[in-house]
């Protein structure tokens, strides 16, 4: 396989990767004792400035920055995506009605029967992960999110009901006081992109709940009982991510599982409704999803902010959390410098490594060597080079077992915490030397990461926040 365009491991970055990785190893070894690990949040932290004027956090050396991103995009072929499924145009995702659509009612009724089957016996004969508490700690993810709005609470006071100009300054102030607010609100990683005659394309033309979103020469958003209204005066797509519990996820496909997924998708309403005021309270508009997974192809804005790269699993996966980010995005009108994408060397790794594919237990995702243009079906959004699933195959175990998956990103190589100085050798490793991926997936296999652990001992661990933890980030 070629490796145009990857970067070379000169001998000054290799000994610089393992001088770091020694490093941190003989700080790891003082910091802990020996036989136990901590996930606890690093008690040492340490305010610090920003060391870019816009913000941008300090990313490991081997995150290059580039024009675009590591996979082709053909924005003329690039449509505007329906997110819900409609029957006059014979496309739209597997959720909601578009799995029956897809499969059939009768299979979607067997399935859903199943579904509640599984639910229930798993309470009755104590199945580990789908037992009463497991089952109770996942319906109070779904049931305690804030209400989701387009244009936001809007109880926020103006600059001009406070008898003050609005806010002014530069993009990059701009950029620096939103990832300022961004970060204190909750989000992982923050990144900006413009949004622009290519770039709209990646908003839907249809919300879940069947809205069309127009964009128009209003001043001001706006919403009907048909559409949503974006101003084109919105030039900014904020890119935020919100992390999952690695740990957590280790334990899909159950509900004790899932449930980490309900709670970045619940912390996400927090942060979305927040940072809808904190526009408001600066001067300007913000535009969120009215519901879950709307708006537009959030992951793929995060690869153009350079938050990640597509991968094996059609999803971004980022260089500080792998897979185990929510990403979401807001509309303004506010200034920002915007970001370019990045080469982690993500996407040549997947190239390689198909541990997730190996791992899928409906063969949903793609063996093939190289990324292609064509499709799987009418649930993916053509124009760009990806390695496409079979979205209903993967919903249709999502049935069977009662619950969400999520064991391709449980799996991946980069779903695991620099806690050991290896971990962040061999991101670097497979960033700058492709030829070595196939060895870093044998060591992957070797040392056992990646399988799914007991649920029982989930109750028993001392986890941090939100079972996450940032405190290995370089900010």
């Amino acid at each position: 396989m070629s490796d145009k365009g990857k970067v070379k491991l000169s001998r000054r970055d290799f000994l610089r990767t393992l001088g770091l990785g020694v490093g941190a190893a003989a700080v790891g070894i003082a910091a802990k004792p020996l036989g136990g690990t901590t996930l606890a949040a690093n008690p040492n932290f340490e305010a610090r400035h920003f060391s870019d004027p816009a913000g941008r956090p300090n990313r490991p050396w081997w995150v290059k920055t580039v024009d675009q991103p590591t996979i082709e995009i053909d924005w003329a072929k690039m449509k505007r995506y329906n997110e819900g499924y409609k029957a006059d145009l014979g496309t739209g995702t597997v959720r909601g009605g578009g799995f029956e659509a897809y499969v059939g009612k009768e299979k979607s009724d067997e399935l859903n029967a199943i579904s509640a089957t599984t639910l229930k016996d798993g309470i009755l004969n104590n199945v580990p992960g789908y037992t009463l508490k497991d089952q109770a700690l996942k319906g109070a993810q779904d049931a305690g999110r804030v209400g989701m709005s387009f244009v936001g609470p809007q109880k926020a006071k103006t600059p001009e009901e406070k008898g003050v100009p609005k806010w002014t300054g530069s993009p990059e102030e701009g950029s620096r006081i939103l990832r300022a607010a961004f970060r204190h609100m909750g989000a992982a990683t923050v990144g900006f992109v413009e949004l622009n005659e290519n770039t709209k394309k990646l908003i839907y033309s249809f919300d879940p709940d069947g809205k069309e979103l127009i964009f128009t020469n209003d001043l001001e958003p706006s919403e009907t009982e048909t559409q949503r209204l974006i101003p084109n005066t919105a030039k900014s797509v904020l890119v935020y991510t919100i992390q999952m519990s690695e740990e957590t996820l280790k334990r899909a496909p159950t509900p004790l599982g899932q449930q980490t997924t309900g709670l970045a998708y619940k912390r996400h309403t927090v942060v979305q409704a927040a940072m809808q005021e904190f526009l408001r309270g600066m001067g300007y508009m913000g535009m969120g999803s009215a519901s879950i997974n709307a708006l537009g192809i959030a992951p793929a804005f995060g690869v153009l902010a350079g938050l990640g790269e597509m991968s094996r699993l059609n999803r971004m996966i980022t260089p500080e959390f792998g897979p185990m980010v929510r990403c979401f995005i807001i509309l303004t009108d506010m200034p920002v410098a915007f970001d370019k994408p990045i080469d982690a060397g993500v996407m040549e790794f997947c190239k390689r490594c198909k541990k997730c594919a190996e791992a899928c237990a409906t063969g949903a995702l793609s063996f093939d060597d190289e990324p292609s243009w064509e499709t799987r079906g009418p649930w993916n959004n053509p124009g760009h080079k990806a390695y496409f699933e079979d979205s209903t195959k993967c919903m249709t175990y999502w049935r069977e077992v009662g619950t969400n998956c999520g064991i391709c990103f449980s799996v991946c190589p980069f779903a695991k915490k620099d806690k050991a100085w290896i971990h962040e050798w061999v991101k670097a490793t497979a960033s700058t030397a492709p030829v070595m991926d196939g060895f870093m997936r044998s060591m992957d296999d070797a040392f056992g990461y990646g399988a799914q652990k007991d649920c029982e001992e989930w109750w028993q661990l001392d986890l941090p926040e939100y079972g996450t933890d940032s405190s290995g980030m370089i900010w």
